[in-house]
C-alpha cells in the first residue's frame, strides 16, 4: 500500500467518526448538522428526585391570621372578653328596658335594683317634648377647700362651672353631648330628689348628691383649683337661676322677675 492510500484510509475514518472520536452510529449521515445533545444537569440538593428541569418546589403553607394565628391561652382570654361585653350589653339593655317600660310586675319587684343600674348617668325622660319648655338658665357653679403642696391649706373662690362648660363648645363643629348636658342633668336630678332645706327624698336623693359632688370635684381639679400639687377636701356647690323673661308676642307675664337666685349646699366631702 503506497503513502497516498494510507491517508485516504485514515480521512476516511476520521469523517466517519461521531464528535469526541465515539464511532458514528448506524444509519447516521457522518456530515450531519444536528447540534450536540446536552446532558440533563442534575436534581439541586434537597428538591428530591424530580422529573426534570421543569419540576417545580413545594409551595409554602399559608400564613395563619385572625383568631387562629393566636396561641389557646389568648383565645380564652378574647372569648372571656367577649362574653363579659355580650353579658353586660345584655344586662343593661335589659334594664334600660325595665325603666322605660310600662310599670309590670318584674319592674316592681326589681325596681331598686334598676334604678340603681340607670341612675344618674343612664337616666331617660321626655323633655324634650315637655309643653311647657325650660324657661329659666341655670348655672352650677362650685368652690373647694383643701391643701396646697405645702400643707398650708385655702379657700378658693366660686368656679362657673356651667360658664366654662359652654365656653368649650364655641367653635366645635361636632360639639359633645355629655358637656352640654351632664352638669345640668346633674343639678336637674339634685333638685327633684331633695327637699328646699336639703333634706334627701330616699334612696335617689343620696346617689344624686354623690355624683354631684364628684362631678364638681373633678371639673376643679381640671381648672386647676389650689395650684399645682393642691388636694381637694372639701366642696359646696351652688346654682344660680335666672328667669327667661317670655317673648313680647306670647302674651305672657313674667313670673318672678328678672333677678338670680341662689341655691347653695352645704359643704360635703370631695369625690373622685
Amino acid at each position: 500500500m503506497s503513502a497516498d492510500d494510507s491517508k485516504a484510509g485514515e480521512g476516511e475514518a476520521l469523517d466517519g467518526a461521531a464528535p469526541g472520536g465515539a464511532p458514528a452510529a448506524a444509519g447516521q449521515a457522518a456530515d450531519s448538522t444536528d447540534p450536540p445533545h446536552t446532558p440533563t444537569p442534575d436534581a439541586a440538593p434537597g428538591l428530591g428526585t424530580g422529573s426534570g428541569p421543569d419540576t417545580a418546589p413545594a409551595a409554602d403553607p399559608a400564613p395563619v391570621a385572625g383568631l387562629a394565628a393566636l396561641s389557646l391561652p389568648f383565645r380564652l382570654v378574647g372569648a372571656l372578653a367577649l362574653a363579659a361585653v355580650l353579658v353586660l350589653t345584655g344586662l343593661h339593655l335589659s334594664f334600660l328596658f325595665l325603666h322605660v317600660a310600662p310599670a309590670n310586675t318584674v319592674s316592681k319587684r326589681q325596681a331598686k335594683a334598676v334604678d340603681a343600674w340607670i341612675y344618674p348617668e343612664f337616666e331617660q325622660n321626655w323633655k324634650l317634648f315637655a309643653p311647657n319648655p325650660i324657661q329659666q338658665n341655670t348655672a352650677v357653679q362650685a368652690r373647694a377647700a383643701g391643701l396646697h403642696a405645702d400643707g398650708t391649706s385655702f379657700l378658693t373662690g366660686w368656679y362657673d362651672l356651667s360658664a366654662r362648660d359652654g365656653a368649650a363648645l364655641h367653635g366645635e363643629l361636632l360639639p359633645s353631648h355629655s358637656r352640654q348636658n351632664v352638669l345640668r342633668r346633674a343639678w336637674d336630678l339634685y333638685a327633684s330628689s331633695h327637699a328646699d332645706d336639703g333634706r334627701p327624698l330616699g334612696a335617689r336623693g343620696d346617689l344624686s348628691a354623690a355624683y354631684l359632688t364628684r362631678l364638681a370635684t373633678q371639673r376643679l381639679e381640671r381648672a386647676g383649683a389650689g395650684g399645682a400639687g393642691a388636694e381637694l377636701t372639701r366642696i359646696r356647690v351652688r346654682a344660680r337661676v335666672t328667669p327667661v323673661p317670655p317673648p313680647p308676642w306670647s302674651g305672657e307675664k313674667p313670673g318672678t322677675g328678672t333677678r338670680a337666685e341662689y341655691r347653695t349646699l352645704d359643704w360635703s366631702e370631695a369625690h373622685r
